[in-house]
Protein backbone atom coordinates (compact mmCIF):
# COMPACT_ATOMS: atom_id res chain seq x y z
CA UNK A 1 0.00 0.00 0.00
CA UNK A 2 1.14 3.05 -0.66
CA UNK A 3 2.25 5.76 1.70
CA UNK A 4 0.91 9.16 0.57
CA UNK A 5 2.57 12.10 1.76
CA UNK A 6 2.63 14.59 -1.00
CA UNK A 7 -0.97 15.43 -2.34
CA UNK A 8 -1.11 17.70 -5.04
CA UNK A 9 -5.05 19.46 -5.96
CA UNK A 10 -5.78 20.35 -8.90
CA UNK A 11 -8.51 23.25 -9.10
CA UNK A 12 -8.39 25.88 -6.74
CA UNK A 13 -12.21 26.87 -6.72
CA UNK A 14 -14.47 26.19 -3.48
CA UNK A 15 -13.86 22.77 -2.84
CA UNK A 16 -9.85 22.86 -4.31
CA UNK A 17 -8.96 25.18 -1.63
CA UNK A 18 -10.91 23.35 1.26
CA UNK A 19 -9.01 20.29 -0.03
CA UNK A 20 -5.87 21.92 0.40
CA UNK A 21 -6.25 22.96 3.95
CA UNK A 22 -7.37 20.00 4.90
CA UNK A 23 -4.27 18.03 4.21
CA UNK A 24 -2.07 20.96 4.85
CA UNK A 25 -3.65 20.86 8.35
CA UNK A 26 -3.03 17.02 8.58
CA UNK A 27 0.89 17.32 8.29
CA UNK A 28 0.93 17.06 4.66
CA UNK A 29 2.74 18.43 1.72
CA UNK A 30 -0.24 20.40 -0.45
CA UNK A 31 0.53 21.49 -4.08
CA UNK A 32 -2.00 23.56 -5.83
CA UNK A 33 -2.78 24.25 -9.49
CA UNK A 34 -5.07 25.79 -11.41
CA UNK A 35 -4.74 26.81 -15.53
CA UNK A 36 -6.76 30.14 -14.55
CA UNK A 37 -4.52 32.94 -13.99
CA UNK A 38 -4.74 34.05 -10.50
CA UNK A 39 -7.09 31.34 -9.24
CA UNK A 40 -4.06 30.02 -7.28
CA UNK A 41 -3.08 33.44 -5.33
CA UNK A 42 -6.80 33.62 -4.70
CA UNK A 43 -7.10 30.36 -3.00
CA UNK A 44 -3.56 31.09 -1.23
CA UNK A 45 -5.15 34.93 -0.11
CA UNK A 46 -8.14 32.50 1.26
CA UNK A 47 -6.85 29.99 3.05
CA UNK A 48 -4.27 32.35 4.49
CA UNK A 49 -7.01 34.67 6.01
CA UNK A 50 -8.65 32.01 7.53
CA UNK A 51 -5.02 30.59 9.37
CA UNK A 52 -4.49 34.35 10.49
CA UNK A 53 -7.93 34.98 11.70
CA UNK A 54 -7.48 31.36 13.60
CA UNK A 55 -4.36 33.29 15.52
CA UNK A 56 -6.26 36.09 16.24
CA UNK A 57 -9.03 33.94 17.77
CA UNK A 58 -6.17 31.97 19.88
CA UNK A 59 -6.81 28.80 18.02
CA UNK A 60 -3.19 28.38 17.08
CA UNK A 61 -0.02 29.93 17.75
CA UNK A 62 2.10 32.35 15.39
CA UNK A 63 4.54 29.35 14.81
CA UNK A 64 1.74 26.88 14.43
CA UNK A 65 0.24 28.89 11.37
CA UNK A 66 3.07 30.13 10.01
CA UNK A 67 3.90 26.51 9.99
CA UNK A 68 0.93 25.24 8.19
CA UNK A 69 1.29 28.71 5.55
CA UNK A 70 4.90 26.90 4.58
CA UNK A 71 3.20 23.37 3.77
CA UNK A 72 1.09 24.88 0.85
CA UNK A 73 2.66 25.65 -2.12
CA UNK A 74 1.36 27.69 -5.02
CA UNK A 75 2.33 25.64 -8.53
CA UNK A 76 2.28 27.13 -11.63
CA UNK A 77 2.32 24.66 -13.98
CA UNK A 78 0.99 20.74 -13.46
CA UNK A 79 4.27 19.74 -14.00
CA UNK A 80 4.96 20.88 -10.26
CA UNK A 81 2.94 18.10 -9.00
CA UNK A 82 5.84 15.46 -10.34
CA UNK A 83 6.69 14.43 -6.63
CA UNK A 84 3.13 13.95 -5.64
CA UNK A 85 2.15 10.91 -4.08
CA UNK A 86 -2.07 11.71 -4.51
CA UNK A 87 -3.52 14.43 -6.85
CA UNK A 88 -6.65 14.75 -6.79
CA UNK A 89 -8.61 16.67 -9.13
CA UNK A 90 -11.18 19.15 -8.69
CA UNK A 91 -12.15 21.37 -11.68
CA UNK A 92 -15.53 21.52 -13.43
CA UNK A 93 -18.36 19.05 -13.36
CA UNK A 94 -17.55 18.06 -16.75
CA UNK A 95 -16.39 14.58 -18.57
CA UNK A 96 -14.20 15.80 -21.24
CA UNK A 97 -12.21 18.25 -19.43
CA UNK A 98 -11.66 15.51 -16.27
CA UNK A 99 -10.55 12.76 -18.66
CA UNK A 100 -7.83 15.10 -20.28
CA UNK A 101 -6.56 16.35 -16.98
CA UNK A 102 -6.34 12.93 -15.83
CA UNK A 103 -4.19 12.20 -19.65
CA UNK A 104 -1.67 15.27 -18.52
CA UNK A 105 -1.36 13.91 -14.95
CA UNK A 106 -0.19 10.45 -16.07
CA UNK A 107 2.11 12.10 -18.48
CA UNK A 108 3.79 13.74 -14.88
CA UNK A 109 3.38 11.62 -12.13
CA UNK A 110 5.15 8.37 -11.52
CA UNK A 111 3.89 5.36 -12.24
CA UNK A 112 2.29 4.05 -8.32
CA UNK A 113 1.04 7.76 -7.95
CA UNK A 114 -2.56 7.75 -6.79
CA UNK A 115 -4.87 10.09 -9.15
CA UNK A 116 -8.57 10.83 -7.46
CA UNK A 117 -11.53 12.82 -8.87
CA UNK A 118 -13.43 15.02 -6.37
CA UNK A 119 -16.65 14.50 -8.69
CA UNK A 120 -19.98 13.91 -7.43
CA UNK A 121 -22.21 13.39 -10.22
CA UNK A 122 -19.98 11.67 -12.52
CA UNK A 123 -19.13 7.98 -12.98
CA UNK A 124 -15.47 7.62 -11.76
CA UNK A 125 -14.71 5.05 -14.56
CA UNK A 126 -15.90 7.01 -17.25
CA UNK A 127 -13.10 9.73 -16.22
CA UNK A 128 -10.50 6.90 -15.94
CA UNK A 129 -11.82 4.78 -19.18
CA UNK A 130 -8.79 6.64 -21.59
CA UNK A 131 -5.96 6.36 -18.19
CA UNK A 132 -2.99 3.82 -19.30
CA UNK A 133 -3.45 2.68 -15.42
CA UNK A 134 -7.03 2.87 -14.59
CA UNK A 135 -6.10 0.39 -11.28
CA UNK A 136 -4.58 3.66 -9.59
CA UNK A 137 -7.95 6.18 -10.23
CA UNK A 138 -10.76 6.36 -8.13
CA UNK A 139 -13.33 8.76 -6.70
CA UNK A 140 -12.65 10.78 -3.46
CA UNK A 141 -15.51 12.94 -2.76
CA UNK A 142 -15.43 15.81 0.03
CA UNK A 143 -18.33 17.68 1.14
CA UNK A 144 -18.40 21.62 1.98
CA UNK A 145 -17.07 22.88 3.69
CA UNK A 146 -14.01 20.47 3.23
CA UNK A 147 -12.63 21.10 6.76
CA UNK A 148 -15.51 20.94 8.65
CA UNK A 149 -18.13 18.00 7.17
CA UNK A 150 -15.79 15.11 8.20
CA UNK A 151 -16.68 12.72 6.03
CA UNK A 152 -15.49 11.87 2.51
CA UNK A 153 -16.59 9.02 0.34
CA UNK A 154 -13.95 6.98 -1.67
CA UNK A 155 -15.48 5.83 -4.67
CA UNK A 156 -13.93 1.79 -6.07
CA UNK A 157 -14.54 2.20 -9.93
CA UNK A 158 -14.61 -1.33 -11.24
CA UNK A 159 -10.69 -1.07 -11.68
CA UNK A 160 -9.56 0.45 -8.88
CA UNK A 161 -7.16 -1.66 -7.14
CA UNK A 162 -7.81 -2.59 -3.54
CA UNK A 163 -4.48 -1.01 -2.67
CA UNK A 164 -5.39 2.19 -3.96
CA UNK A 165 -8.69 2.34 -1.70
CA UNK A 166 -6.57 1.61 1.51
CA UNK A 167 -4.30 4.12 0.63
CA UNK A 168 -7.13 6.73 0.26
CA UNK A 169 -8.42 5.54 3.89
CA UNK A 170 -5.73 5.69 5.42
CA UNK A 171 -4.86 9.20 4.22
CA UNK A 172 -8.61 10.48 4.96
CA UNK A 173 -8.34 8.84 8.45
CA UNK A 174 -5.14 10.55 9.12
CA UNK A 175 -6.64 13.96 8.28
CA UNK A 176 -9.20 13.38 11.13
CA UNK A 177 -12.42 12.60 8.12
CA UNK A 178 -14.53 9.63 8.21
CA UNK A 179 -13.81 7.83 5.15
CA UNK A 180 -16.59 5.49 3.37
CA UNK A 181 -15.91 3.74 0.81
CA UNK A 182 -18.52 3.15 -1.77
CA UNK A 183 -19.28 1.29 -5.01
CA UNK A 184 -19.11 3.56 -8.74
CA UNK A 185 -22.63 4.37 -8.66
CA UNK A 186 -25.29 7.25 -9.26
CA UNK A 187 -24.65 9.04 -6.61
CA UNK A 188 -22.60 7.26 -4.81
CA UNK A 189 -23.40 7.33 -1.05
CA UNK A 190 -24.37 10.29 0.42
CA UNK A 191 -26.07 12.15 -2.62
CA UNK A 192 -27.74 8.31 -3.12
CA UNK A 193 -29.13 8.03 0.96
CA UNK A 194 -30.40 11.55 0.66
CA UNK A 195 -32.97 10.74 -2.35
CA UNK A 196 -35.71 9.49 0.23
CA UNK A 197 -36.00 12.99 2.33
CA UNK A 198 -36.16 15.39 -1.37
CA UNK A 199 -38.10 12.94 -3.45
CA UNK A 200 -41.02 12.30 -0.73
CA UNK A 201 -41.10 15.71 0.71
CA UNK A 202 -42.17 16.57 -2.82
CA UNK A 203 -44.44 13.75 -3.48
CA UNK A 204 -46.72 14.78 -0.41
CA UNK A 205 -46.72 18.87 -1.80
CA UNK A 206 -47.53 16.71 -5.28
CA UNK A 207 -50.34 15.20 -3.62
CA UNK A 208 -51.71 18.55 -1.41
CA UNK A 209 -51.47 16.32 1.85
CA UNK A 210 -49.48 19.35 3.48
CA UNK A 211 -47.92 22.44 3.26
CA UNK A 212 -44.18 23.14 2.22
CA UNK A 213 -43.79 24.71 5.58
CA UNK A 214 -45.95 21.77 7.44
CA UNK A 215 -43.78 18.99 6.15
CA UNK A 216 -40.58 21.43 7.12
CA UNK A 217 -41.73 22.17 10.91
CA UNK A 218 -42.77 17.88 10.82
CA UNK A 219 -39.56 17.00 9.73
CA UNK A 220 -37.45 19.17 12.72
CA UNK A 221 -40.42 19.05 15.79
CA UNK A 222 -41.71 15.45 15.11
CA UNK A 223 -38.81 13.71 13.47
CA UNK A 224 -36.11 15.37 14.81
CA UNK A 225 -34.50 16.26 11.58
CA UNK A 226 -32.25 19.88 11.54
CA UNK A 227 -34.10 20.86 8.49
CA UNK A 228 -36.86 19.98 6.26
CA UNK A 229 -36.68 19.24 2.86
CA UNK A 230 -38.06 22.19 1.56
CA UNK A 231 -35.61 24.12 3.89
CA UNK A 232 -32.94 22.35 2.20
CA UNK A 233 -33.68 22.47 -1.33
CA UNK A 234 -34.11 26.98 -0.49
CA UNK A 235 -30.38 26.66 1.00
CA UNK A 236 -28.61 24.16 -2.07
CA UNK A 237 -30.49 25.87 -4.42
CA UNK A 238 -33.52 23.97 -6.50
CA UNK A 239 -31.46 24.82 -9.70
CA UNK A 240 -28.47 22.28 -8.71
CA UNK A 241 -30.78 20.05 -6.32
CA UNK A 242 -32.90 19.75 -9.49
CA UNK A 243 -30.16 18.76 -11.70
CA UNK A 244 -28.80 15.93 -9.20
CA UNK A 245 -32.27 14.39 -8.79
CA UNK A 246 -32.92 14.56 -12.62
CA UNK A 247 -29.49 13.12 -12.94
CA UNK A 248 -29.67 10.07 -10.38
CA UNK A 249 -33.14 9.29 -11.90
CA UNK A 250 -32.13 8.58 -15.42
CA UNK A 251 -28.64 7.14 -14.20
CA UNK A 252 -30.47 4.77 -12.11
CA UNK A 253 -32.74 3.64 -15.12
CA UNK A 254 -35.62 5.63 -13.99
CA UNK A 255 -35.88 4.11 -11.22
CA UNK A 256 -39.73 4.57 -9.71
CA UNK A 257 -37.26 5.40 -5.81
CA UNK A 258 -35.71 8.23 -7.29
CA UNK A 259 -38.87 10.30 -9.59
CA UNK A 260 -37.96 13.53 -9.67
CA UNK A 261 -41.35 15.84 -8.98
CA UNK A 262 -42.70 17.78 -11.60
CA UNK A 263 -42.68 20.76 -9.44
CA UNK A 264 -39.36 21.68 -9.79
CA UNK A 265 -39.14 22.41 -13.74
CA UNK A 266 -41.58 25.02 -13.84
CA UNK A 267 -39.90 27.21 -10.35
CA UNK A 268 -36.53 26.68 -11.73
CA UNK A 269 -38.43 28.38 -15.25
CA UNK A 270 -39.74 30.96 -12.81
CA UNK A 271 -36.66 31.50 -11.04
CA UNK A 272 -37.58 30.67 -7.65
CA UNK A 273 -34.37 29.21 -6.80
CA UNK A 274 -34.11 29.33 -2.64
CA UNK A 275 -32.20 31.91 -0.90
CA UNK A 276 -29.87 32.85 -3.22
CA UNK A 277 -32.45 34.22 -5.69
CA UNK A 278 -34.51 35.67 -2.68
CA UNK A 279 -37.41 33.77 -3.05
CA UNK A 280 -37.86 29.54 -3.45
CA UNK A 281 -40.13 27.23 -1.88
CA UNK A 282 -40.07 30.35 1.09
CA UNK A 283 -39.89 34.26 0.78
CA UNK A 284 -36.86 36.04 2.25
CA UNK A 285 -36.67 39.40 3.14
CA UNK A 286 -32.82 39.89 4.50
CA UNK A 287 -31.96 36.90 4.08
CA UNK A 288 -34.48 36.17 6.37
CA UNK A 289 -37.35 33.55 5.76
CA UNK A 290 -40.79 34.85 5.86
CA UNK A 291 -42.82 32.11 7.59
CA UNK A 292 -46.86 31.82 7.42
CA UNK A 293 -48.25 32.47 10.87
CA UNK A 294 -49.75 29.40 12.99
CA UNK A 295 -53.41 29.03 12.35
CA UNK A 296 -55.28 29.55 16.50
CA UNK A 297 -56.35 26.88 18.45
CA UNK A 298 -59.88 26.69 18.80
CA UNK A 299 -61.72 26.68 21.58
CA UNK A 300 -62.68 23.26 23.64
CA UNK A 301 -66.21 22.04 23.35
CA UNK A 302 -67.34 21.13 26.60
CA UNK A 303 -68.76 17.21 26.51
CA UNK A 304 -67.70 16.46 23.05
CA UNK A 305 -68.30 12.16 22.74
CA UNK A 306 -65.09 10.82 21.75
CA UNK A 307 -64.65 7.26 20.76
CA UNK A 308 -60.59 6.16 20.58
CA UNK A 309 -59.55 3.27 18.49
CA UNK A 310 -58.51 0.63 21.31
CA UNK A 311 -55.66 -0.07 19.35
CA UNK A 312 -53.64 3.19 19.22
CA UNK A 313 -50.69 3.23 20.27
CA UNK A 314 -50.95 6.38 22.30
CA UNK A 315 -54.15 5.55 23.85
CA UNK A 316 -53.81 6.09 27.49
CA UNK A 317 -52.02 9.28 26.48
CA UNK A 318 -55.33 10.28 24.13
CA UNK A 319 -57.68 9.27 26.86
CA UNK A 320 -56.04 11.93 29.37
CA UNK A 321 -56.11 14.66 26.53
CA UNK A 322 -60.09 13.67 26.35
CA UNK A 323 -60.94 13.60 29.40
CA UNK A 324 -58.59 17.10 30.77
CA UNK A 325 -60.67 18.51 27.87
CA UNK A 326 -63.79 17.85 29.53
CA UNK A 327 -65.07 15.37 26.51
CA UNK A 328 -66.65 12.46 27.07
CA UNK A 329 -65.66 8.81 26.09
CA UNK A 330 -68.11 6.78 23.91
CA UNK A 331 -67.96 2.76 24.71
CA UNK A 332 -68.50 2.61 20.46
CA UNK A 333 -67.65 4.53 17.61
CA UNK A 334 -71.41 4.93 16.28
CA UNK A 335 -71.53 7.38 19.54
CA UNK A 336 -69.14 9.50 18.82
CA UNK A 337 -69.01 13.14 17.65
CA UNK A 338 -64.74 12.47 17.35
CA UNK A 339 -63.52 9.33 16.04
CA UNK A 340 -59.62 9.11 17.12
CA UNK A 341 -57.35 6.46 15.32
CA UNK A 342 -53.93 5.98 14.98
CA UNK A 343 -52.79 3.94 11.49
CA UNK A 344 -49.36 2.84 10.33
CA UNK A 345 -49.19 3.98 6.70
CA UNK A 346 -53.00 4.18 5.81
CA UNK A 347 -54.86 7.28 5.63
CA UNK A 348 -58.05 8.27 6.81
CA UNK A 349 -60.54 6.79 4.26
CA UNK A 350 -58.64 3.34 3.80
CA UNK A 351 -58.59 3.07 7.63
CA UNK A 352 -62.25 4.02 7.90
CA UNK A 353 -63.19 1.95 4.88
CA UNK A 354 -61.58 -1.43 6.12
CA UNK A 355 -62.82 -0.59 9.90
CA UNK A 356 -66.18 0.65 9.04
CA UNK A 357 -66.18 3.85 10.99
CA UNK A 358 -67.90 6.77 9.90
CA UNK A 359 -65.10 8.97 7.92
CA UNK A 360 -66.97 12.62 8.75
CA UNK A 361 -65.93 12.33 12.17
CA UNK A 362 -62.50 10.60 12.29
CA UNK A 363 -59.43 12.18 12.71
CA UNK A 364 -55.98 10.59 12.68
CA UNK A 365 -53.38 11.12 15.01
CA UNK A 366 -49.79 10.22 14.05
CA UNK A 367 -48.52 7.64 16.39
CA UNK A 368 -44.86 7.66 14.96
CA UNK A 369 -43.49 10.50 16.94
CA UNK A 370 -45.64 10.18 19.82
CA UNK A 371 -47.49 12.93 21.94
CA UNK A 372 -44.57 14.35 23.56
CA UNK A 373 -43.44 15.86 20.36
CA UNK A 374 -45.15 18.17 17.34
CA UNK A 375 -48.88 16.11 17.18
CA UNK A 376 -50.05 15.54 13.69
CA UNK A 377 -53.66 14.89 12.73
CA UNK A 378 -54.81 14.13 9.56
CA UNK A 379 -57.93 14.24 8.03
CA UNK A 380 -60.22 12.70 5.44
CA UNK A 381 -62.11 14.47 2.41
CA UNK A 382 -65.02 14.53 4.01
CA UNK A 383 -64.32 14.96 7.37
CA UNK A 384 -66.64 17.68 9.14
CA UNK A 385 -64.81 21.15 9.91
CA UNK A 386 -66.50 21.21 13.71
CA UNK A 387 -64.65 17.91 14.00
CA UNK A 388 -61.45 18.62 12.71
CA UNK A 389 -61.65 21.83 14.60
CA UNK A 390 -62.49 20.19 18.03
CA UNK A 391 -59.92 17.42 17.62
CA UNK A 392 -57.27 20.11 16.92
CA UNK A 393 -58.37 21.96 20.28
CA UNK A 394 -58.15 18.88 22.44
CA UNK A 395 -54.45 17.17 20.86
CA UNK A 396 -53.26 21.34 21.33
CA UNK A 397 -53.46 20.39 25.18
CA UNK A 398 -49.79 20.68 26.08
CA UNK A 399 -48.38 20.47 22.76
CA UNK A 400 -48.08 21.87 19.47
CA UNK A 401 -50.76 20.37 16.51
CA UNK A 402 -50.35 20.53 12.65
CA UNK A 403 -53.03 19.44 10.32
CA UNK A 404 -52.52 17.70 7.15
CA UNK A 405 -55.21 16.43 4.28
CA UNK A 406 -55.33 12.59 4.29
CA UNK A 407 -52.23 10.83 2.95
CA UNK A 408 -50.81 7.45 3.23
CA UNK A 409 -48.19 7.49 6.33
CA UNK A 410 -49.01 10.89 7.31
CA UNK A 411 -45.74 13.07 6.89
CA UNK A 412 -43.19 11.63 9.01
CA UNK A 413 -44.35 7.97 8.73
CA UNK A 414 -43.75 8.47 4.58
CA UNK A 415 -40.84 10.13 4.60
CA UNK A 416 -38.78 8.35 7.31
CA UNK A 417 -39.86 5.39 5.63
CA UNK A 418 -38.77 6.08 2.02
CA UNK A 419 -35.41 7.15 3.83
CA UNK A 420 -34.69 3.79 5.17
CA UNK A 421 -36.23 1.77 2.02
CA UNK A 422 -33.57 3.73 -0.19
CA UNK A 423 -30.60 2.95 2.67
CA UNK A 424 -31.88 -0.60 2.67
CA UNK A 425 -31.45 -0.87 -1.11
CA UNK A 426 -28.11 -0.09 -1.09
CA UNK A 427 -27.15 -2.39 1.11
CA UNK A 428 -28.75 -4.99 -0.79
CA UNK A 429 -26.66 -3.99 -3.74
CA UNK A 430 -23.52 -3.65 -1.91
CA UNK A 431 -22.99 -0.28 -2.78
CA UNK A 432 -21.65 0.25 0.70
CA UNK A 433 -21.50 -1.36 3.91
CA UNK A 434 -24.36 -0.80 6.64
CA UNK A 435 -21.59 1.02 8.87
CA UNK A 436 -20.77 3.25 6.02
CA UNK A 437 -24.14 4.00 4.75
CA UNK A 438 -24.73 4.72 8.48
CA UNK A 439 -21.93 6.90 9.22
CA UNK A 440 -22.22 8.88 5.88
CA UNK A 441 -25.54 10.24 5.87
CA UNK A 442 -25.37 11.20 9.96
CA UNK A 443 -22.31 13.20 9.06
CA UNK A 444 -22.47 14.14 6.01
CA UNK A 445 -26.55 15.03 5.73
CA UNK A 446 -26.74 15.78 9.32
CA UNK A 447 -29.34 13.79 9.60
CA UNK A 448 -30.49 12.85 13.63
CA UNK A 449 -29.37 9.42 13.29
CA UNK A 450 -27.94 6.91 10.57
CA UNK A 451 -30.98 6.06 8.16
CA UNK A 452 -30.86 1.99 9.69
CA UNK A 453 -30.92 2.97 13.17
CA UNK A 454 -34.07 5.27 12.70
CA UNK A 455 -35.57 2.46 10.98
CA UNK A 456 -34.08 0.44 13.58
CA UNK A 457 -35.88 2.58 16.42
CA UNK A 458 -38.86 2.69 14.62
CA UNK A 459 -39.05 -1.10 13.98
CA UNK A 460 -37.78 -3.14 11.41
CA UNK A 461 -41.42 -4.46 11.30
CA UNK A 462 -43.35 -0.83 10.93
CA UNK A 463 -41.52 0.28 8.28
CA UNK A 464 -42.40 -2.95 6.56
CA UNK A 465 -45.98 -2.37 7.11
CA UNK A 466 -46.00 1.67 6.02
CA UNK A 467 -43.89 0.65 2.48
CA UNK A 468 -46.65 -2.16 2.09
CA UNK A 469 -49.33 0.62 2.73
CA UNK A 470 -48.26 3.07 0.97
CA UNK A 471 -47.53 0.52 -2.07
CA UNK A 472 -51.22 -0.57 -1.63
CA UNK A 473 -52.96 2.43 -1.55
CA UNK A 474 -50.73 4.53 -4.62
CA UNK A 475 -50.56 1.65 -6.86
CA UNK A 476 -46.82 2.91 -7.19
CA UNK A 477 -43.65 0.80 -7.23
CA UNK A 478 -41.68 4.07 -5.59
CA UNK A 479 -42.98 2.43 -1.95
CA UNK A 480 -41.97 -1.37 -3.18
CA UNK A 481 -39.81 -2.49 0.27
CA UNK A 482 -35.92 -3.89 -0.53
CA UNK A 483 -35.80 -7.03 -0.29
CA UNK A 484 -32.57 -6.64 1.99
CA UNK A 485 -35.52 -5.06 4.20
CA UNK A 486 -38.03 -7.65 3.89
CA UNK A 487 -35.82 -10.47 4.45
CA UNK A 488 -34.17 -9.21 8.16
CA UNK A 489 -37.87 -8.42 9.03
CA UNK A 490 -39.23 -11.92 8.45
CA UNK A 491 -36.05 -13.33 9.73
CA UNK A 492 -36.07 -10.97 13.04
CA UNK A 493 -32.73 -9.61 11.94
CA UNK A 494 -31.64 -6.26 13.47
CA UNK A 495 -31.17 -3.61 10.06
CA UNK A 496 -27.84 -2.79 11.52
CA UNK A 497 -26.19 -6.27 11.29
CA UNK A 498 -24.10 -6.74 8.30
CA UNK A 499 -24.47 -9.94 6.06
CA UNK A 500 -23.25 -12.78 8.12
CA UNK A 501 -22.99 -14.72 5.02
CA UNK A 502 -22.94 -14.26 1.23
CA UNK A 503 -21.02 -15.52 -1.86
Amino acid sequence: MKDIQRIGVVGAGTMGRGIVQLFAQAGHEVYCFDAWDGAVAKAMDFITGLIERGVEKGRQTREQADELISRIHPCDQLADLAQCDLVIEAIIEEISAKRSLFAQLEEVLASDAIIASNTSSLVVADIAAECKNPERVAGLHFFNPVPLMKVAEIIAAVRTSQDTVSALKKVIDGAGHRAVIAADQPGFLVNHAGRGLYTEGLRIIEDQCASVQDVDTLMREAAGFKMGPFELLDLTGLDVSGKVMESIYEQFQQEPRFRPSSLVAPRIAAGLLGRKSGEGWYCYENNQRVDTPKPAVPELVAGLKVWIDPVADDHDSLLSLVQEGGAQVCDAPEHAELILIQPWGWDVTSYCTEHDLDARYTVAVDPLPGLAKRRTLMISPITEVATRDAAHALLAQGGDVTIINDSPGFVTQRILATIVNIAANIAQRGIASVEDIEDSVRIGLGYPAGPLSIGEKIGGERILMILDAMQAQTGDMRYRPSLWLSRRVTLGVSLLTPEASRI
